[in-house]
This record gives structure tokens, sequence and C-alpha cells, in this order.
């Protein structure tokens, strides 16, 4: 075999093929274990381009980005809301992923070339940037730079989680989740061993009645970039005010979600998820409490993971 033409024709495979491939004999297994083929694998994937420095073979990474694991099977698990299948009549109460079967969608991944990410509530360019603490802009805009975040690739998820209220028998509703991650953190000795922590760094509340509900991280370098003004631009992806299902746009900067929040009179039964129909949610709501977390390699490491979650107040 000429290994220089498998090589080419690896590249056009996925991962799965790549695996069955390299099963087939001891030669294809060293032509398909070669690093240039998983990187551009990974990179075609993804479609970002590549980083400047990556701590981990580029096989291990691409595994970490498709296993179809996310964070929350790793910690917290039992704050994160599991597969339901409700009636037809309550589904448009509740947020669209549970209707879909779902209870966390992959968005995709973005890029950070900085060390410097804009984390929003609010989907549109800020006016001025705050010289201020984060927790204060959080709070006074809903809106901060964050510093010393760590450069490279990033993957974006949109979680479903049980609000801080509930217990595990009982849940009186949801919070909607941005949940981004560096792409090598699942495989950091740091994450693995739990020592690395998420913090809370800010939160901010919304005292008016929201329609929507969203969230946004984007390289600061880029905050006013041609490419931002596809995340900034919400008639073009959002939905019509009556479309509840959730939204998500990323572009190579940048990732933001967004879900339009139906207004119901009175009081709806939702299904209890660990027991029955004896859960009452109020539906005329006011608001929204935004919280912001971030998890670093360590005390004073660089930020690795991103959280920014929506609940109704």
């Amino acid at each position: 075999y000429e290994e220089d033409i498998w090589t080419e024709i690896a590249k056009y495979l996925d991962g799965i093929s790549l695996v069955m491939l390299a099963t087939t004999s001891k030669w294809f297994h060293r032509v398909i274990m070669d690093e240039c083929v998983w990187k551009y694998a990974c990179l075609r994937d993804l479609q970002v381009p590549a980083p400047r420095h990556i701590s981990f073979k580029w096989i291990k990474l691409y595994a970490s980005a498709f296993d179809g694991s996310h964070s929350f099977m790793f910690r917290q698990r039992e704050k994160h809301i599991g597969i339901i299948f409700l009636p037809t009549y309550m589904l448009s109460s509740i947020c669209p992923l549970i209707k879909l079967g779902h209870n966390w969608m992959r968005i995709g991944a973005f890029f950070i070339d900085s060390s410097a990410a804009f984390l929003m509530e609010k989907l549109s360019p800020p006016s001025k940037i705050l010289p201020e603490t984060i927790g204060s802009m959080l709070q006074e805009t809903g809106s901060c730079v964050l510093n010393n975040v760590k450069a490279g690739i990033w993957i974006a998820d949109l979680q479903l989680v049980r609000c801080p209220v509930c217990d595990l028998n009982t849940c009186d509703g949801t919070m909607q989740m941005i949940d981004a991650r560096h792409i090598e953190l699942f495989l950091s000795e740091g994450y693995k061993n739990g020592k690395w922590e998420y913090e809370l760094i800010g939160t901010h509340e919304v005292r008016k009645k929201a329609k929507s509900a969203s969230g946004g991280i984007l390289d600061f370098n880029y905050l006013k970039d041609p490419s931002s003004k596809e995340l900034f631009d919400l008639k073009t992806w959002v939905g019509k005010p009556d479309d509840w299902q959730p939204k998500a746009m990323i572009t190579l900067h940048a990732v933001a979600v967004n879900t339009n929040l139906q207004e119901n009179e009175g009081k709806i039964p939702v299904l209890d998820f660990l027991k029955s129909f004896n859960t009452l949610v109020h539906s005329d709501f006011f608001g929204l409490h935004v919280k912001f977390h971030t998890m670093r390699a360590g005390d004073d490491g660089q930020v690795v993971s991103i959280r920014i979650s929506q609940q109704l107040l």
C-alpha cells in the first residue's frame, strides 16, 4: 500500500470510520493513528482553526469532543434533568428541550484567540465597558470582561438543569444554561480528580417581564468583528415570538443561545420529575435571575469553563 495515499484518504473519513479502518490490520492501525490524521479530522469536524499549543494527543481531543459526554455526566449529576415524556397539552409550558426528549444539546465549537472573553446576558453590543469589578459589572449591566481565559478550542452545550430551590425529590422548575468548556478540560487531571470547582463570579436580575432567556460568550478581541454582527442580528436566528424552541448561534469566535418564553394564564400542572402530577408552576413569571460561573485550572489558573444560567423569578 501507498502510505501517503491512505493518509490522505483517511482525512475524508469520520471518527467511527477511522477507528473501524484501524482495526483491520496493524499496517492500517499505524497509518490511522498518525497525529496528522486526527488533527485534520478534529479541526474539520469542529470547523475551527488549529490552536497554537495542545497538551494532549489529537485522537484524545477528538474523543473528548465527540463521545457524547457533557459536564453534568461527571459533576452534579443529580441536578441534571433526565429524559421524560409528557402529554402533548403540557409540552408548551416547559423548556422545548424536554419536548425533543433531550436534557442537553451540543451547540458546537468556537475559538478563543485572545485571553479575554466577553460574557453577556443581553444579546446586544455594549455601548461602553465600565472600569469596574466583574461582580459589579454583572450586577449592573449583565455583562463583563473576563480575563485570563485559556485560548484555543471551546465546546459549547445547552443544558437543562434543576433550579437551586429543588432537591432530589421535587422539582419546581428548570434552568436553561449555556455550558462552555475548553476542549482539554475533561482530560485534565485537576478536573478528573475534583480539585477544580465552579465559582460564582456574579449575578444579574432582570426586573421586568422577560420575553426570552438568553446568554452569550464572545472573544473580546472580536467584539466589533463582522462575524459578531451575525450573533447580534437576532431577527435572523431567534425565531418568531411564538416559537419556543431553544435557538443557538455559533460563529468562529462566539456562541449564544436564546429561548422565547411563553406567557400562560393561571397555573399549569407539570409532571413532577420523580413523583407524579403534584407540582404546580406559576406561568405569570416576572423577570429572570442570571448566574455566571467559571472554573479555573487551580486557584490562580486560567479559566477553562464558563456557565451562564437563567432562572425565572
